[in-house]
């Protein structure tokens, strides 16, 4: 006997049952699927923002920074003009930023708001923001003059657009405090809804100039080229800092610098439980199927095993009627899910109101991806997940005796 037509002409004949089975699969592939491609669009969007905005790929600081940062310890510096033909020569160096970090408060009707300023090298910024991309009016700061680029979130609560000028008073390296007045002369839309609302941009050598640090800067941030590790261009940085310069400085990765992203890898592994229990779920309809189609089905299981059909054979019929319905509903929903997640890839999905005041290097608009490896995974395991479900009615299948099925009407 051909197990395999058999299986066929079974699920056909039950056609109701084995659509409502094959549905529970799709639904729990599909589900799953969207699941995973909304986390790994959220871990590369925090990825990337992280590199671009707070860190790099490898961020250079002085060696004690890091033990006074809640001070905000501005005189504690690297020295960018030391430190730049370092980085110049440093083989599998794709690019490299100077910056500088700090807080100010405007006085404005008559009360202060507080935000934060970051003074950079709009020449090197290219590898890292593209500032031109998210300008949505204006012009990029032009060196030398007291310029910036606001936030399109906090220009509009502090009610300011292009043209007016803004006040900010900052401490500075020398732990005086000074002030300062800024044209404004761009609005943009930064896509991690944090900054929009508290950033503005100014030229580097104003941010020197304002906070008395010569020709010193906060940090500098490094991207690696795909051929080299992280951790080995790490460990050059700094051994060729100290040859060349004499001054320990702090080189680390961007994954030494953020336990956000090791803790978003572990849950990742925690989501393939999850998928575990909605095939679970998924597969208790065809257990229950598949034992009312055994009751209903008991004088053709009977004859079958007196024409000479062997319980483990009576098994694997069973088996490979959950196997056909489980690979085909799985296919439906992974062809589903994927095409939701390359349309929503496309679109975006918008958490602008959700997002507002999280302070988390996310966008707020995020782009599923689909990683075709997972999904692939996800179908095999959807698959044997419903598979193995028909394992346990289909025991009792193969139990029972020809005589005993026969007397079923």
């Amino acid at each position: 006997m051909k197990l395999t037509s058999i299986a066929m002409r079974n699920i056909m004949r039950n056609l109701r049952r084995s659509l409502l089975s094959g549905i529970a699969i799709a639904v729990s592939t599909m589900s799953i699927v969207l699941l995973f491609a909304f986390v790994q669009g959220m871990i590369d969007d925090m990825a990337m923002n992280i590199k671009s905005y707070s860190t790099g790929e490898i961020r250079i600081r002085n060696e004690a920074y890091s033990e006074y940062e809640r001070y905000s310890p501005l005189h504690l510096t690297v020295d960018w003009p030391e430190i730049l033909p370092i980085l110049e020569q440093t083989p599998g160096v794709s690019a490299f930023v100077p910056r500088i970090q700090f807080a100010a408060s405007a006085y404005m009707n008559g009360s202060n708001h507080g935000l934060m300023v970051m003074g950079s090298d709009f020449n090197y910024e290219d590898g890292f923001i593209d500032v031109r991309e998210i300008l949505r009016e204006g012009r990029l700061c032009e060196p030398g003059k007291n310029e910036t680029i606001m936030g399109a979130g906090l220009a509009n609560r502090l009610h300011l657009t292009i043209g007016d000028k803004v006040t900010l008073l900052t401490n500075t390296a020398t732990r005086g405090s000074n002030a300062f007045t800024l044209t404004i002369v761009g609005i943009a839309v930064f896509p991690v809804g944090a900054m929009n609302a508290s950033y503005t941009m100014i030229p580097l050598d104003r941010a020197q100039y304002f906070l008395h640090m010569d020709s010193e800067v906060q940090e500098i941030l490094v991207m690696a080229d795909d051929s080299v590790k992280e951790n080995t261009l790490a460990s050059l940085i700094d051994q060729s800092i100290l040859d060349h310069t004499g001054v320990q400085t702090e080189v680390k990765t961007w994954k030494q610098l953020n336990d956000l992203m090791t803790l978003m890898d572990i849950a990742s592994y925690a989501y393939y439980v999850i998928a575990f229990f909605f095939f679970i779920l998924g597969s208790t309809v065809i257990i229950n199927t598949t034992m009312m189609v055994i009751f209903e089905r008991m004088r053709e299981i009977g004859t079958l095993a007196a024409m000479g059909m062997h319980g483990k054979e009576l098994t694997r019929l069973f088996f490979l009627e959950g196997a056909i319905i489980g690979a085909i509903g799985a296919a439906i929903g992974v062809i589903v899910g994927v095409v939701i997640t390359s349309y929503f890839g496309i679109i975006g999905l918008d958490f602008t109101d959700a997002l507002s005041g999280i302070d988390m290097e996310m966008s707020s608009v995020l782009y599923p991806r689909t990683d075709y490896w997972r999904v692939l995974i996800i179908y095999v395991y959807a698959v044997a997940t419903a598979s193995l479900a028909t394992l346990i009615p289909s025991r009792r299948a193969s139990k029972i005796e020809p005589v005993e099925a026969l007397r079923y009407v």
